[in-house]
């Protein structure tokens, strides 16, 4: 019985391996092919390993999803460290503008890392059950932050009270997917100018709150 024991450390690492090894395969030809130009042989050519593995990892949109949350997450959704965190008590370890760099830089990041998926989970969502309800679920937890963060400037006096659910509009639409992919995929921005600009944005709203000007 002992060797089992000792082998099951190994199995689990080769195992998660593996399924490192499938993701990273899904996700390169997930972002350069597409949804449906992309098959489970193809990911197991990439990925050195058999097509019954990749099947057993999980179907193809099952695939999908995962690698999308690896690439926002790091780790398939699990965050560590300040990821971890709810997005308030993340802010509030740092002054306003120490804040605003972590948290758009981290923004900034997840995007680039997860652009091409983004544009295959969109297509996939369209015709895919579990790929539509991955896209709600992350919809949801995006507006949570948003609102999270638009909290966190009230409390700072960044922001009236009574500006926070349009705010809160105003920011997902800045620092969505949608508006990362029309700058730098299709519009040829740079990944710093994008960044600089969010924040530029950003900025420029809290001023125009700051001032009270009606919005036209």
């Amino acid at each position: 019985m002992s060797p089992r024991r000792y082998a099951s450390p190994l199995r689990k690492a080769e195992a998660a391996r593996t399924r490192a090894a499938i993701l990273d395969a899904a996700a390169e030809l997930f972002s350069r092919d597409g949804y449906a130009a992309t098959t489970m042989k193809g990911i197991a050519a990439t990925a050195g390993v058999s097509v019954q593995s990749v099947h057993l990892a999980g179907s193809k949109s099952v695939l999908l999803v995962s690698a999308f949350e690896r690439a926002v997450r790091g780790d398939e959704g699990e965050a560590e460290g300040l990821d971890a965190l709810p997005v308030g008590e993340t802010l509030d370890r740092f002054d306003v503008d120490e804040a605003m760099r972590v948290w758009l830089d981290g923004v900034t990041e997840a995007h680039r890392r997860s652009a091409g998926l983004a544009r295959a989970m969109a297509i996939a969502g369209e015709t895919d059950a579990v790929a539509a309800a991955a896209l709600a679920d992350l919809d949801a937890r995006r507006r949570r932050d948003v609102r999270a963060a638009s909290t966190w400037l009230v409390t700072r006096g960044l922001l009236g009270e009574a500006d926070l659910d349009e705010v809160t509009d105003e920011l997902g639409y800045l620092i969505g997917p949608e508006t990362y992919a029309f700058f730098v995929t299709r519009s040829g921005w740079s990944v710093t100018r994008y960044r600089s600009w969010i924040e530029r944005t950003l900025r420029d709203l809290l001023a125009r709150r700051a001032e009270d000007v009606p919005v036209a």
